[in-house]
């Protein structure tokens, strides 16, 4: 069995004059990636290894949410391939994850996460919001053969306020 976990990065900002990668958390970015992760702390997670795309504000999002986790950060791997928008380079990279991994947590962006959220999970979603939360569960085995799996929850900030 495999738990796939996904969060968005925490509201960014657009003042500065920053390429996209580079662009900051808002203040109500932290505070809701607080607030997640909170939560999620209460939810007694074994995770096995956590990726975060590239971008400031998701790698942000994955050390204030894994704090809160009291998660070691060696465990937590920047990968390009989530600096994603359409989901296909995170499809890839989830399929050619090491199946001694069976829970992992992913931190990237929309609408990838979205897209993927809906087609792997089985309860549809409008939008996973800034700082949202959704965790997949497969029956299969190994990562390369998962395809449709359950949700098993969804969390996010404005439900925690």
């Amino acid at each position: 069995m495999k738990n796939l976990l996904f969060m968005r990065h925490g509201k960014s900002s657009w003042e500065l004059n920053v390429g996209d990668q580079d662009r900051a958390l808002q203040q109500r970015g932290v505070l809701d990636a607080h607030l997640v992760g909170a939560k999620l702390a209460e939810e007694d997670l074994a995770i096995d290894f956590v990726f975060s795309s590239p971008a400031n504000r998701a790698f942000h999002t994955a050390i204030i949410c894994l704090r809160s986790l009291k998660y070691p950060l060696d465990k937590l791997k920047i990968v390009p391939d989530l600096y994603d928008f359409s989901g296909n380079k995170v499809l890839g990279f989830i399929k050619s994850l090491n199946d001694d991994f069976d829970t992992v947590l992913l931190f990237g962006h929309n609408h990838a996460f979205t897209y993927l959220v809906n087609s792997l999970g089985d309860r549809h979603i409008d939008n996973l919001p800034t700082s949202g939360f959704a965790h997949i569960q497969f029956s299969e085995g190994s990562w390369k053969d998962i395809s449709q799996g359950s949700t098993i929850k969804t969390i996010f900030p404005k439900q925690l306020k």
